[in-house]
This record gives structure tokens, sequence and C-alpha cells, in this order.
């Protein structure tokens, strides 16, 4: 019997094309809630730019953010592991060696490094990601841990860039950019940490995604949902794959997992 929903935001359960959580998966969610079906947001956006699940908002419990590098259940934090200073420096070095843009996520505060109007071209006009300012001096944002870097490089780029930074690992859930975290953070240990902080088998997890960012909790959950406009290694690594985030895949997984 499932007793947790984890769902990732961009083409989980926001359209790429509406920018809205489809009526059906709201309704769907509403339902699982009232059975007392615990729900959680598991995304590698940090909470301060989660702008857009307003519609579910009454029913969420907790959020697994920056990719599983800061989560919480209600007020409290159950898992903290922000990237090392010296892999920061590294990875910030190389966008100004390699030349690419790269958006820091720290515990306070979000900027922008080697600023290039690709971050405002994807996550403003294309994610409809507002809230970052981009010219937030980096010393500002230094001063915290550093719980996500976002380069904006390419494949080739990135796998030169990981052998260095072996503490850390990266998802790739667009084909511009990266999320980097610390080895300790991906949304499957995310998932596992709220987990076992409210004594629910993590057999009894149920996880939703459509990007590489959320292989980690698909495979981690008892049950792990691919989206059917997700990439062809996310549904290898699920047990079911349901329809378009645009056709009610949302209703539809949890209609076949006898949630709703």
């Amino acid at each position: 019997m499932i007793k947790a929903l984890f769902f990732d935001i961009d083409g989980t359960l926001v359209s790429m094309k509406t920018h809205t959580i489809p009526t059906s998966a709201v309704k769907s969610i509403a339902q699982a809630k009232r059975q007392g079906v615990k729900v959680f947001i598991a995304t590698g956006r940090p909470y301060a730019i989660i702008n857009n699940i307003d519609s579910i908002l009454p029913y969420i419990d907790g959020y697994l953010t920056t990719n599983g590098a800061y989560c919480t259940v209600g007020n409290e934090v159950v898992y903290h592991h922000p990237i090392p200073k010296r892999d920061v420096e590294l990875i910030l070095n190389d966008a100004i060696e390699q030349d690419y843009s790269c958006v820091v996520v720290g515990e306070k505060d979000i900027t922008t490094y080697n600023y290039k109007d690709n971050i405002d071209r994807i996550f403003r006009r294309t994610l409809d990601i507002h809230g970052i300012d981009y010219h937030l001096p980096i010393e500002k944002v230094m001063q915290y841990d550093i719980l996500q870097l976002t380069p904006f490089a390419t494949v080739e780029q990135e796998q030169l860039l990981m052998p260095r930074i072996p503490d850390c690992v990266s998802g790739r859930w667009h084909p511009e950019f990266m999320d980097i975290t610390s080895r300790m953070a991906d949304k499957g240990r995310g998932l596992a940490a709220i987990a076992q902080h409210l004594g629910i088998p993590i057999d009894a997890c149920a996880a939703f995604g459509d990007g590489g960012n959320d292989i980690s909790m698909i495979r981690a959950a008892g049950v792990g949902v691919a989206m059917g406009n997700a990439g062809d290694d996310v549904k290898q690594a699920a047990n079911f794959v349901t329809t378009h985030i645009d056709e009610d895949g949302i209703m539809h997984a949890m209609q076949h997992l006898g949630i709703v």
C-alpha cells in the first residue's frame, strides 16, 4: 500500500507547454491526500524558485529540493548536504576556463556566475522560473553553504569535468544544462531520508519523474513511475510508464497504482 508520493515538478507535475499542473493531477493528489497519503515535492529547484505549484500547496507535506541536497518535512530539515567548497571553486574556475554560464544555489541566496543570456532564455522564458537575481555578487552567496551548481555546459564538457570532482554527482534534465550536487545528495537519498524520518517503509513510497535527475528516486522508491514524455533512460529505470504529462499522466499512474 502506497503511503507517500514524491513528485518532480518540471515535466512531471507541471506541463512544459502550459506551465500549470493539469486539473486531473490536482484532483488525484487531493484525493490521495484525503486517504492519508503523504505528498512531497522532489525537484532540482531550490525552494526559493518553486513558483508554479500553487494549486497543490495545501496538500504538500514536505520538500526534497536541489536534487536532494536540502530536504524538509514541515518546517524541519531532515537532510542537508552541500557541495564541498573546494569543488565549488573548481567548478566556477572551469566555467571561466570553458566559458559557460552557471547558476549558483546557496543556502540563503541564488545568483549566476559568468552570466550569459542562455540562463534567462531557458529559466525565465522557457521554464517560467523567476526570483533569481542574475547579478547578485557571488561573494554574498558564497558566505553560506552551496547546495547546487547548474552549469550550462555541454555533455562533452560535463564528461571532462565530473572525474575532477569525485565527491559530486550530476543530473541532466535539460539538454543545455546539468545540476551538480554533493555525491551524498540526490533525489534517491533524499527520498530515503524523508521516508526514514517519517517511519514509512521505502517500499510504500512511489516516485514520479521524467528527467535524468529523477532516476535515483525512481530506483529508490518501492514504485518508480516514468512519465510518457520521459527519456528512455528514465523509462528503463521505472516500474511503470504512464502517459504524457499533457495526457493526464499523473492521474493514469495513480489509478494504475490503486491510489485513486
